[in-house]
């Protein structure tokens, strides 16, 4: 199978040429050509193996200052989590003091990924 992708580990956007096997993925079995670094070979294999998101949000506070406190995934979690990890997310609320980098969760949705804050918020 072939498949088309552009790159978005970093600003140059290379499109991906990706040529796998659907019934024998695996790394060495996934042919990339049109990346310019390592980071897109990388890249296109596990958007075909596994695809991952970095998942961006906010969650509630007791703040007067900010009612809602931006959070992210420490690390990506797989795609597929996503709207899981949205309905967990959407029951958070945090009291403040919170420190950009606090752990939110910690976890959260796949073991050593933490939903930490983006933001400092004291009062």
């Amino acid at each position: 199978m072939k498949r088309i992708f552009t790159c978005v580990v970093c600003p140059i956007g290379c499109e991906l040429h990706v040529e796998y096997d659907e019934n024998n993925l695996m790394h060495e079995n996934i042919a990339v050509s049109g990346n310019t670094c390592p980071r897109g070979d990388k890249y296109a294999k596990t958007e075909i193996i596994s695809p991952e998101r970095t998942l961006t949000s906010t969650v509630k506070t007791d703040s007067r200052e900010l009612a809602m406190l931006p959070v992210k995934t420490s690390t990506p979690i797989p795609k597929d989590k996503l709207f899981e990890a949205m309905e967990i997310i959407n029951q958070v609320s945090v009291s403040v003091p919170v420190y950009a980098g606090d752990v939110i969760i910690s976890d959260f949705i796949t073991k050593g990924v933490n939903l930490v804050a983006c933001r400092t918020v004291k009062k």
